[in-house]
């Protein structure tokens, strides 16, 4: 009698289990590789992020004789804040006609940086002894805490008799420019809402728009 013929095992499963263990295998290495070196781009950037602010520093502070200089020059020009606002489309859209007429006392717009920069800003509004409010400077600031979370708070205006402008609401100022025609809150409303730090558009407006170059809003 014959002896039966071994039976071969199916090779070509076996191979394909190992083929996919050692692709899972490859790619985790690869997974492991890429995580080390991802993490050197971020140890990377956080290095470029020192530096770039200790070169902000440095200009910030180069900057300052110039911003003084400039602030002289525009005391010379009658007008030249509320004017600049005017023709800033989004500032002008937030004045009413009685913001207009308290903003033509407005001498000198500051902004200052805070010395590490991250950690927040301040704007300074200087005015002429006017009908509507004591102050002579009314100021708003925005922080940045240690855990990233926004905050901010404003010089308390004193206003005058009758004269404030944040109790009323006036009618959107004339001039062609396009206004929502109801009645609207003050400009001076601002100073007063704490509400979304964080979101603050007419700060930043003013801090990264405007006080860079407000000659050309001006003009």
């Amino acid at each position: 009698m014959a002896t039966p013929a071994k039976v071969s095992k199916p090779e070509g499963k076996n191979n394909h289990d190992n083929a996919d263990e050692q692709a899972d295998k490859e790619q985790q290495e690869a997974i492991e590789q890429i995580d080390e070196v991802q993490n050197e781009i971020d140890r990377l950037n956080e290095q470029a992020s020192e530096e770039i602010l200790k070169v902000e520093q440095k200009y910030n502070k180069l900057r300052q004789p110039y911003y003084s200089k400039r602030s002289d020059l525009i005391a010379k020009i009658p007008n030249f804040w509320v004017t600049a606002f005017v023709n800033h489309p989004q500032i002008s859209a937030l004045l009413n006609e009685e913001d207009e007429e308290a903003l033509q006392f407005l001498t000198k717009v500051e902004v200052q940086e805070f010395e590490d920069i991250k950690s927040g800003y301040k704007i300074n509004f200087y005015f002429d002894s006017n009908q509507y409010f004591e102050n002579d400077v009314i100021s708003k600031e925005f922080h940045l805490n240690e855990t990233g979370e926004p905050s901010s708070k404003s010089t308390p205006i004193k206003w005058k008799s009758g004269k404030d402008l944040t109790k009323k609401s006036s009618t959107p100022s004339k001039g062609g420019r396009k206004r929502n025609m109801e009645e609207q809150e003050s400009f001076f409303c601002w100073f007063t809402d704490h509400g979304d730090a964080g979101a603050d558009e007419l700060g930043e407006v003013i801090k990264d728009d405007i006080w860079p170059n407000p000659l050309q809003y001006y003009l």
